[in-house]
């Protein structure tokens, strides 16, 4: 096993009755985050995640109280003020991770960090994958919605990298690029005809507003042009806007061959993704801190 997959099975603790589990703060350092608070957003994520797809969270992310000491000497930048909690203890939140919940929490990581990927190879067992689609067909719509809107973020930043491997820089550019998609998807609508169509306000994503039929199909063009982008080495910015508005209309016409309807018919959910989130999430820590353990 190579030293940076090593790495996950070295922190990887088993309780006496012989269940294996990671500490989040552990895997934390691991897996490249230095500061707990972005690393808990991720966390939050993974969590929504589990509930979404069905499984228990407080099975997979059950919350550990534990005492650890604060810094010997001031932080940097705080030596004039100095620092009263200097020696003292403090008790923080961490997590019990099952190996689900890890695998979770890589999958919903910055893709473009070397220690996510890594992470990625060591956590992703098909048996847990085919759980979430044994389990995925059972679950409400804005479940649904939310899994995949997690999956689409994923994709989408491989994609924006590959566009920028094809000299697409500016964020100019990039609208560019979407745009080309979503009209071979759309059949010619542009970005702004599906935002007037939807009646969405200016800042809202399109992405957010969208069924999970609509997103499955978008999630399709988004992981395909990635894909071709990347095979065929396209190195030009007008090559690369082509292949995406290509893929997008391939997309368009595999659903008009299986008789389904165009994206642009399916129905505008009332609520956004944002706001399902952080519904959802709230429910969640609420349901969670009803469990806690002392380490």
């Amino acid at each position: 096993m190579d030293k940076e997959l090593k790495s996950f099975e070295d922190i990887r603790q088993i309780t006496d009755a012989g269940k294996e589990y990671w500490l989040a703060r552990d895997l934390q350092k691991t897996l490249g985050y230095d500061k707990w608070e972005n690393f808990s957003k991720v966390i939050d994520r993974a969590m929504l995640a589990c509930d979404t797809s069905g499984f228990d969270v407080k099975d997979h992310f059950p919350y550990v109280r534990k005492m650890v000491e604060m810094p010997t000497k001031p932080r940097k930048g705080m030596e004039k003020i100095g620092f009263p909690d200097v020696g003292k203890t403090k008790r923080i939140i961490d997590y019990q991770l099952s190996r689900y919940a890890c695998y979770l929490i890589v999958q919903n990581g910055d893709p473009r960090k070397e220690q996510i990927a890594l992470g990625q190879t060591y956590f992703a067992i098909q048996t847990y994958r085919q759980e979430l689609n044994d389990k995925y067909n059972q679950l409400a719509e804005d479940k649904k919605r939310l899994l995949l809107r997690g999956d689409i973020k994923q994709m989408n930043q491989l994609l924006a990298e590959a566009a920028k491997g094809a000299g697409i820089i500016s964020n100019e550019e990039y609208a560019v690029f979407q745009n080309r998609g979503y009209q071979g998807l759309y059949g010619g609508l542009s970005v702004a005809d599906i935002h007037y169509k939807k009646e969405l306000d200016e800042k809202d994503k399109i992405l957010d507003f969208m069924g999970s039929e609509e997103m499955i199909a978008n999630l399709f063009r988004i992981s395909q042009t990635q894909s071709k982008i990347t095979r065929e080495s396209i190195i030009n910015k007008e090559l690369a806007s082509y292949a995406h508005f290509t893929v997008g209309k391939e997309v368009r016409e595999a659903i008009m061959r299986l008789g389904g309807v165009m994206p642009e018919d399916l129905p505008t959910p009332e609520k956004g993704i944002i706001e399902l989130e952080k519904e959802a999430i709230k429910k969640l820590k609420e349901k969670n801190k009803e469990i806690m353990t002392d380490e």
